[in-house]
């Protein structure tokens, strides 16, 4: 019974990954080869401009001095959010309550890749430069419904313009 589960779930996994734009699946294909790593100098947005660089897609270097731009910026309230995608954080506050216990977080410059989508708006999240992981790549739960102040950009990775 549990190699029939361990079977469904596998087959539910590649055929969601396969599902992907491909950009997308080589995006999650280069966070999985670096989880627990250090990328480059271990900067958060040293992982998103590595993902990029092996999947082959687009990042606009030009803007560094304000935003990053890492493909098409996309409307959560109305686009499907993938596995893939890039998230760009500016000032962003977040508040939430589970059960009696009250918990808050905040990013100032942050850059994170879409690890999975558990639900609408709330995904897990690889990134590095945190206080949980430190330098190395982890992941963590970010509910986009939990942002009270700030900005919260979503890329689609694009090609490559070169």
């Amino acid at each position: 019974m549990w190699k029939s589960i361990l079977l469904l779930f596998a087959l539910s996994f590649f055929t969601f990954k396969g599902e992907l734009p491909d950009l997308n699946a080589k995006i999650i294909t280069y966070v999985d080869s670096v989880m627990g790593t250090k990328v480059a100098r271990g900067e958060c947005w040293d992982l998103a401009a590595g993902a990029l660089a092996y999947s082959g897609a687009y990042f606009d270097r030009s803007s560094m001095k304000t935003v990053t731009i890492y493909g098409r910026k996309l409307n959560p309230n109305k686009e499907e959010v993938l596995p893939g995608d890039l998230i760009q954080f500016e000032n962003v506050q977040m508040k939430w309550t589970v059960g009696n216990t009250s918990y808050s977080s905040s990013m100032g410059q942050h850059t994170a890749i879409v690890y999975k989508v558990n639900a609408d708006k709330d995904y897990e999240i690889a990134h590095q430069n945190t206080s949980d992981w430190g330098k190395k790549v982890g992941v963590s739960n970010f509910n986009l419904n939990h942002v009270t102040k700030g900005k919260v950009m979503i890329y689609r990775p694009i090609e490559s313009k070169n």
